[in-house]
């Protein structure tokens, strides 16, 4: 067998697990709570490894790479850029696990929510649902690009291979992400998660070897990007172009963890909150190492784009820099070319283990939060997941469209997405866990305030350049910050009942009961 066959039979089987695993889970949805949150049962592992596979997406193995390999091949040096917000996220990662992760955990259950925006909602004892439906718009409004990044990323994928059509590719791989998702739900997403956590692991590990490799070793590896681009490595950027002010707006990328919808839904999953701690230290762990090797492909992977003459091409793209290296180690023999189809499983895994915990995030918020709430008040458990499914549908074609433009950037189109989550869902999490006062105003306001000012900051004031050239995240989340601070105190605080549960949860956190022991 050819060495492409055997790559093309990897990626095939892969395919096939992840879809046998959602026709296996299929079995244990016989209810909404189930398929939206795996009727919180995941151990610790399982709830590490896929919060942590459904974070990292296509972008831990395409953008973050191509972001430090483009500061090499373009003479811009933007290492620094790669270097800050995988510091970011590193430290971001770690916060949330060690804030966000228990109390959320706690509160959720004890106020009977299944999803962000019931959490929102079921806090503050909404009655009319604003919040409730605000929640789950900017949902799916942020989701749709950020799905259609993963899609982007398998069109791009089989594309550089294979050479096939990248609309064709990229829809097959949209409905095999959607089929498994449709029929297993949290479950299936969670478990497939896991599977593919260990794959990415081993797609870095190794790529970064056969870097090194190539280079005949580690220091000229590293020689060939520092006389590429001389201080390239230079945390402030060798032009000084790299102010306090843009490293921090970079290393404000953490933030963005408190208010992500499918990384928070694992927290409120996890069986046992005496566990949680057992999970932060796997998620850190392998964050840590999964982006540090990210990081050093881009570097390393200049001296095998030299090494193979792949610079000179009109078609090289810095985001498929792992994509030509997989295609490059599956020509060394039949055992590699099974590794080699590892690998391109591996950018394949990123992308399938986010785009479907998005999906499901997306589809609750229309069924279980639009539909049900407001529309179909006693609607049966079959016809809710039924509606679901129909909505994870609805969000591929979408997700497709979005992702039809060939040439789009996976790590500027998730950096959009991500500075939408944080800025309308980060700042009223850490308000709803820790401050008392906050009230259903202020919490209206500031999510409106964070999500328009995504937008306001990107396609207005960031245009102006100079300092207020920086990733939109970090303004437009102290805005939100401080505008639920100063409506809800304006507004007369928390009511009376809304903070009456928010002390009891407090108790239960600080008692150390299991709060799935409670009657």
């Amino acid at each position: 067998m050819s060495s492409l066959a055997l790559v093309v039979a990897t990626i095939v089987a892969y395919m096939i697990v992840m879809i046998g695993i959602g026709v296996h889970v299929s079995k244990k949805n016989k209810s909404t709570d189930v398929y939206y949150l795996g009727g919180r049962q995941l151990g610790p592992l399982v709830t590490a490894m896929s919060a942590e596979a459904s974070d990292m997406s296509s972008w831990l193995l395409m953008g973050l790479p191509g972001v430090a390999l483009f500061g090499l091949i373009g003479g811009q040096g933007t290492f620094a850029e790669a270097f800050w917000t995988a510091a970011g996220l590193a430290v971001g990662t770690y916060l949330n696990w060690l804030i966000v992760a228990k109390p959320l955990r706690i509160y959720s259950e004890h106020i009977d929510a299944n999803t962000l925006p019931d959490f929102f909602s079921n806090r503050f004892k909404e009655e009319k649902g604003v919040l409730l439906a605000i929640s789950a718009v900017i949902i799916v409004i942020f989701f749709i690009p950020y799905v259609a990044s993963g899609f982007a990323s398998v069109g791009k994928l089989f594309n550089t291979l294979f050479g096939v059509n990248y609309h064709t590719v990229m829809i097959i791989g949209a409905l095999v992400i959607a089929t498994y998702t449709v029929l297993g739900g949290f479950l299936a997403s969670s478990f497939t998660d896991f599977v593919q956590s260990i794959i990415m692991t081993i797609a870095l590990i190794v790529v970064v070897w056969f870097c090194i490799s190539t280079a005949n070793g580690w220091d000229n590896a590293i020689g060939a990007a520092t006389d590429a681009v001389p201080g390239y490595f230079k945390l402030n950027a060798p032009d000084g172009s790299y102010s306090p002010l843009t490293i921090a707006s970079n290393f404000a990328w953490g933030l963005g963890y408190c208010g992500m919808p499918h990384i928070l839904l694992r927290f409120m999953a996890i069986k046992d909150d005496k566990k949680i701690k057992v999970s932060r230290r796997i998620a850190s762990t392998w964050v840590v190492i999964s982006m540090g090797c990210a990081v050093l492909i881009g570097v390393l992977g200049y001296s095998v784009a030299k090494h193979f003459d792949l610079l000179s091409k009109a078609s090289f793209d810095a985001e498929r820099i792992v994509i030509y290296i997989a295609d490059q180690i599956s020509k060394i023999n039949p055992v590699f070319a099974i590794v080699g189809g590892l690998i391109l499983s591996g950018i394949l895994a990123a992308t399938m283990s986010t785009a479907s915990g998005q999906m499901l995030a997306a589809s609750s918020s229309v069924s279980e939060n639009l539909i049900h709430h407001f529309f179909i008040k006693d609607m049966p458990h079959k016809k809710g997941i039924a509606i679901a499914r129909l909505t994870v549908i609805c969000i591929t074609i979408l997700g497709c469209l979005f992702a039809w433009n060939p040439n789009s950037s996976v790590f500027r189109i998730v950096s959009f997405a991500w500075g939408g989550f944080g800025a309308s869902f980060g700042p009223l999490m850490l308000c709803c866990l820790f401050w008392r006062k906050t009230n259903v105003k202020g919490a209206i306001a500031g999510v409106l305030s964070g999500g328009a000012m995504i937008f306001i900051w990107k396609f207005g004031i960031a245009k102006l350049g100079g300092i207020f050239a920086i990733y939109e995240l970090l303004p437009a989340f102290i805005v939100s910050l401080i505008v639920i601070i100063v409506v809800s105190l304006a507004t007369g605080g928390a009511d009376e009942e809304v903070a009456t549960v928010f002390d009891e949860v407090q108790k239960i956190r600080k008692s150390g009961v299991d709060v799935s022991e409670l009657d």
